[in-house]
């Protein structure tokens, strides 16, 4: 259940990214509501230096052990990420999920941290105008029913900027001359992309400004010549690249440093937030466009038409289920099931053309194709396919048509 004053909450492990708005947060759980307060912060692969945190924690008062920093590369793109991507899943047809797929993990994380530190509570920073809440939430609960959730945004009245730098300033909290302005648009990022929203992008008319972009180079300004990778499958996950091999979280950071470099994975959406609004935001996902457009690929060749086909009118449900933060869900963990059994056969190589803005297939093989060159070739395909064969077929397919057909022209 959310919590409320409850006299029972000791303890609480925080969220914590170091910045300005979760160190206020940190010493707010402490000075109001009284609490010993654990930081967790985790290094998902956003670009940034983790290791500040814990400098920022311990000047708050907070010792060691209850400071709490991870590296998760590798598990959020082995057991997060991958087996998302298997499903090629899109929010509403366009969104990567990059957010979406680093909350569950986080809420993983801090359940766990919560019982090695016999904690009452988690807290997080997310606002009550967003979907995050509710990811870090329903996660949460899916792993410890009982556990108590914090946050703060829906509960103190620190509502503008200019309030929550007054109550940092006045607890000796550090704020960067960078946070005392308005912020033009806010970011978030982890090894699979970058998203921006609010201010400057909150008009949809509006083209995004070329500085808001930091992860991708400008398509028009992309090199002038192509340049081809190969990505190698194994059941339907990305182990190789240009035939190197890599693990998930070093084939993810490869292949963003070359959409980086062409300029691929940008994205300007206006989508609908879990919470009932509308949100437009520009995302940038380099490395995982160029490997979603590889995935479908490979499964091209490797698919029957009925799995593949099936699995297409799953994902957006799919899709939906990570976007509304259900990552934990029976129902989610029933269609991965699904979807897995069907990577089992989606091996091969999938060549690509990277070229401003653009990653386009241009070859796959496989040793387990389906493809059939004797069936398609337009030359002499000594007897493996009888056309007359398709009499038939359009005969028993037409049959109804043509009683529909009969039946209306009376």
């Amino acid at each position: 259940m959310s919590d409320t004053a409850s006299p029972a909450i000791k303890r609480v492990v925080l969220a914590y990214s170091g910045g300005l708005d979760t160190s206020v947060i940190a010493k707010w759980l402490e000075v109001e509501r009284g609490l010993e307060v654990v930081t967790f912060t985790a290094d998902l692969g956003q670009g940034e230096e983790v290791e500040p945190a814990r400098q920022k924690a311990r000047a708050m008062g907070i010792p060691d052990k209850h400071i709490f920093i991870e590296d998760l590369r590798e598990e959020f793109a082995r057991d997060f990420v991958f087996p998302m991507m298997r499903a090629n899943a899109r929010y509403e047809g366009d969104y990567l999920l990059g957010t979406s797929i680093a909350r569950p993990l986080i809420s993983k994380r801090l359940v766990e941290i919560a019982r090695e530190t016999e904690a009452d509570a988690i807290a997080h920073g997310a606002t009550g105008k967003g979907n995050d809440q509710v990811r870090f939430e329903l996660s949460a609960y899916a792993l410890d029913p009982d556990i108590k959730v914090i946050a703060p945004w829906r509960e103190w009245d620190l509502t503008s900027r200019t309030a929550l730098i007054a109550w940092a300033e006045k607890h000796q909290i550090a704020v960067p001359k960078d946070k005392r302005g308005e912020s033009p648009f806010s970011t978030d990022a982890n090894l699979l992309h970058t998203s921006s929203e609010g201010k400057v992008l909150e008009d949809p008319w509006e083209e995004t400004p070329d500085y808001v972009y930091s992860r991708t180079a400008n398509p028009e300004d992309a090199p002038d010549e192509p340049e081809y990778i190969t990505i190698d499958f194994e059941k339907g996950d990305g182990v190789a690249l240009n035939g190197e091999a890599m693990s998930p979280a070093t084939l993810l950071e490869a292949l963003n440093e070359l959409g980086r470099k062409h300029g691929i994975g940008r994205l300007d959406l206006v989508e609908n937030r879990f919470v009932g609004m509308k949100s437009r935001g520009m995302y940038e996902t380099p490395g995982g466009e160029i490997y979603a457009r590889a995935h479908r690929g490979i499964e091209q060749i490797t698919l029957d038409r009925g799995a593949a086909h099936l699995k297409d009118e799953l994902m957006p449900r799919y899709a939906e289920l990570i976007y509304n933060g259900l990552w934990f869900s029976p129902e989610r963990e029933m269609l991965q099931a699904a979807i897995d059994l069907s990577q089992q056969r989606v091996n091969g190589t999938v060549r690509l053309k990277l070229y401003k803005g653009n990653a386009d297939v241009v070859g796959r093989k496989s040793a387990d194709t389906l493809y059939s060159e004797a069936h398609v070739t337009f030359e002499d395909d000594a007897g493996a396919y009888d056309q007359r064969d398709a009499a038939g077929f359009i005969n028993l397919n037409a049959l109804r048509l043509k009683l529909l057909a009969k039946r209306d022209s009376r």
